[in-house]
């Protein structure tokens, strides 16, 4: 199966539109709308959902772009349209949404229970952006849903797969050939809905709170390590494993720790922001003046 990437074309602006920008803010939308009906459920004040979504796409966006741009060592990546890496957009995203929560006095642990199962789908949708750009594939593969990426990002030829990521070709094929490889972005996609669905119903079960955030770590973490062992790669470090995997393991790590630490932990309050919408350091500012 041969996949092109897919675009449209924006009037009188010189870009068109990716699948990767639509699906990115597919997921934020749908992100945002999971965590509202979960505040909803809770009977807390659903603005927090928009306040989470702001805070995760600056923070996303910006950790993304740094993360990819201390990986190639090239500031001109910047300002390039492309380049992003998702450890960066977690971590950048996390500290947004973590200084959001300290200025709206919300627990943090309240936090980390309401977007565990948004993270979840979210990144979902988002590497479903990545394979309708044809970007982070596999491996070379004869199974039958192994796909050829001839506009590729880059294209899935053999010269690329064994000078960009040192991926052994047999003998006698065409450097131009373009080979069929892993999608493993559809791999990630179905393990990652997989993982939301269990977090989803998981969130109305008795569980202390945080501790759904624990078991998201641990779902990212396991998904990632496994599916980087078929991803075609230029960042191996320490014989077969990448980067990712060794942040893998630190996700599995923490999360592990969660699940452990706050499993027979008191429940926090959730503060006067989730329960009225109201306590905000800049609502109390303005009450006292």
């Amino acid at each position: 199966m041969t996949i092109y990437p897919f675009k449209i074309p924006l009037p009188f602006f010189p870009h068109e539109l990716t699948g990767y920008g639509l699906m990115m803010m597919v997921a934020f939308l749908i992100g945002g709308w999971l965590v509202a009906l979960e505040l909803r459920r809770r009977r807390f004040a659903d603005d927090y959902s928009a306040d989470l979504v702001a805070a995760a796409v600056i923070g996303g966006v910006i950790g993304a772009k740094l993360w990819y741009v201390a990986l190639t060592r090239d500031p001109g990546a910047l300002f390039a349209r492309g380049g992003f890496v998702w450890y960066g957009g977690f971590l950048g995203g996390t500290a947004a949404v973590i200084l959001n929560g300290w200025r709206l006095r919300v627990p943090l642990r309240w936090t980390m229970h309401l977007v565990a199962p948004a993270l979840a789908a979210s990144y979902a949708l988002g590497r479903v952006g990545c394979f309708l750009v044809n970007d982070d594939y596999g491996r070379p593969s004869g199974l039958p849903w192994a796909m050829k990426f001839p506009q590729g990002l880059p294209p899935s030829t053999a010269g690329n797969l064994q000078q960009l990521f040192g991926i052994p070709i047999p003998p006698g094929i065409d450097a131009s050939a373009v080979l069929a490889v892993h999608p493993t972005q559809l791999y990630e996609v179905v393990l990652m809905v997989a993982a939301f669905f269990v977090l989803w119903v998981w969130r109305t079960r008795a569980r202390p709170v945080g501790w759904l955030f624990g078991a998201y770590l641990v779902f990212a973490g396991l998904e990632r390590f496994l599916v980087e062992i078929l991803r075609a790669k230029d960042d191996r470090f320490l014989g077969p494993f990448t980067l990712a995997q060794l942040t893998s393991v630190g996700l599995i790590a923490v999360g592990a720790y969660v699940l452990s630490a706050w499993r027979n932990d008191p429940e926090p309050a959730p503060g006067a922001y989730l329960t009225t919408g109201e306590g905000s350091a800049a609502s109390k500012t303005s009450t006292a003046a």
